[in-house]
């Protein structure tokens, strides 16, 4: 019932859009998952999100890496150290995820706010007319 009341919200809205941007309000929709990856390389901050996605691949091999020290030792004192270091590393590769899809959300609300000022950019110009 509800998905049906959208889809005909959609299609009026399209009716009062000219072509061209009935064609920008269709690039609006909702994308899915792999979409959202690959739309966080678009824009002004790629060249962050390049240089943090190889951050946490840095910070992945460092994290087996130690916790492939940490099982080849004995000494109490390395494997705190081991320990640690793989804990550390582990936490920064999750808090650069967090921040990857945190971007995502962003971009997504963005979409959204974009097809509402596009529809009451069409509502406004109908009520003019």
């Amino acid at each position: 019932m509800m998905k049906n009341n959208i889809e005909e919200i959609d299609k009026l809205i399209k009716e009062t859009l000219s072509q061209e941007e009935a064609k920008f309000y269709d690039n609006l929709d909702e994308q899915g998952v792999i979409g959202m990856i690959f739309g966080l390389f678009k824009g002004k901050n790629k060249w962050l999100l390049i240089l943090m996605n190889l951050v946490t691949v840095v910070f992945f091999i460092l994290f087996i890496y130690c916790t492939v020290q940490f099982f080849n030792t004995d000494i109490t004192n390395e494997l705190i150290k081991w320990g640690l270091g793989a804990l550390v590393f582990l936490i920064g590769v999750s808090m650069l995820k967090v921040f990857a899809w945190m971007q995502m959300d962003k971009n997504a609300i963005l979409r959204e706010m974009k097809r509402l000022e596009l529809q009451v950019s069409s509502l406004a110009g109908k009520m003019s007319d």
